[in-house]
């Protein structure tokens, strides 16, 4: 029996062994950070103990175990009812796999520096000084506060954030773990972050995943309508903050996850979270077509250059010619992926907006730009600002009815 302090490791080796998940009920209940700072906060802790590790926030006294979205209770429409109980769980379909490195260890030894943070320190020192001279600080502040109000407005139904781009190397797993872990602080509803990129998405390296157990595939078959939240989450790789991590492959070439699968997936889990970042395959890919036809708001990823502008141009007019709600529902990210690249970025900006579609950067960052797993402590802070403005603009997009 698990003790509550590592029931989800105690799962997962129950699992291995041919045990049913779902037939332990851990002893801890969900934690949550305060906001720390503007924009998106430093918090580098790692995953708690327990799904939720620590103790469940309270408001309205509604319970957040065992909750499906959705759902009505008495005097509070929309709100979480308590579990009545665990149901008996089916036996998986899909067979326990062992736990797969997100990396190779020893590739790892051999490369990986110390995270450096995303501003040089003269570029630290010059804000530093500006800012104690600056008497725009009361201005930041409402900002901060506006953003923050945007992005724990509550939801009845849970929200599909889609990320996608036309090709590789634009930035489309970076600012989807940017956007996830925005969501993760600020709300206190679960977040998922699910991908849906088979060809060796870098999302799990990006959320700092050191194993990986199922797959979107293998979920897709698992989870069933009579389930609890804690019943789902052993499936689920667990991060900071109450968010979760479904990945689209174990690092293996050939993965394969069809539309059909996908549906099934995002049909079964969209209940138990209160935003879904799914990280989707380049356009024109079939589940990404998918996966932006169903979700309830759209950023598209593009490099800040002159060659991902005009095609994320050319795209967005062939997206006017679609519903109104798919183009109004879009967020356009310009990500800067070198320095000084010598671009009118707002002239740029100007532009794609004629179309209907929100536009927003997110400047150069060392610390983004190295590759490896995303410290919010060492982002510089225009990129943390910049991540919680995407994140606001695409959920108050996502919020709207066209």
């Amino acid at each position: 029996m698990p003790n509550g302090n590592d029931w989800q490791g105690e799962v997962l080796r129950d699992l291995a062994g041919g045990a049913q998940p779902g037939t332990h009920r851990p002893g801890e209940q969900a934690h949550r950070s305060s906001a720390q700072g503007p924009g998106l906060p430093a918090q580098s802790s790692p995953a708690p103990n327990g799904p939720y590790g620590g103790h469940a926030p309270q408001h309205e006294g509604v319970s957040y175990q065992g909750h499906l979205y959705g759902e009505q209770q008495a005097g509070h429409p929309g709100s979480w009812p308590q579990s009545a109980g665990r149901p008996e769980q089916p036996t998986p379909v899909v067979s326990p796999q062992q736990s797969q490195p997100v990396v190779d260890d020893r590739l790892v030894g051999v490369v990986r520096r110390k995270p450096q943070h995303g501003e040089s320190f003269a570029a630290r020192a010059v804000r530093a000084v500006r800012g104690a001279l600056s008497s725009s600080a009361a201005r930041e502040v409402a900002a901060v506060t506006q953003t923050a109000g945007v992005l724990q407005q509550p939801v009845t139904t849970g929200r599909q954030i889609a990320v996608t781009s036309i090709r590789g190397g634009a930035g489309k797993s970076t600012v989807a773990a940017l956007l996830g872990t925005t969501f993760a602080h600020y709300r206190q509803d679960p977040v998922l972050f699910l991908e849906a990129d088979p060809a060796l998405g870098s999302l799990p390296l990006r959320l700092g995943a050191q194993t990986l157990r199922w797959t979107t595939s293998d979920v897709a078959e698992i989870v069933k309508p009579d389930m609890t939240l804690l019943d789902v989450t052993g499936y689920l790789v667990q991060l900071p903050n109450n968010a979760w991590l479904l990945p689209a492959s174990l690092g293996q070439i050939g993965a394969m996850l069809d539309s059909a699968a996908y549906e099934r997936a995002v049909v079964a889990l969209r209940r138990y979270f209160g935003v879904m970042v799914i990280d989707c395959e380049t356009l024109p890919a079939e589940v990404a077509r998918v996966a932006l036809a169903a979700a309830h708001g759209r950023v598209l990823t593009t490099p800040a250059t002159l060659e991902g502008i005009t095609s994320t141009y050319s795209v967005l007019q062939w997206m006017q010619k679609l519903p109104r709600h798919v183009i109004a529902g879009t967020v356009v990210v310009l990500t800067e992926l070198v320095p000084h690249q010598g671009l009118d970025l707002d002239a740029a900006a100007q532009q794609l907006k004629s179309t209907g579609a929100s536009v927003q950067v997110l400047p150069y960052d060392r610390h983004l730009a190295a590759g490896g797993p995303v410290h919010t402590e060492f982002l510089a802070p225009p990129t943390r600002q910049a991540a919680a403005r995407i994140a606001a603009d695409v959920f108050q997009l996502s919020q709207k009815r066209y």
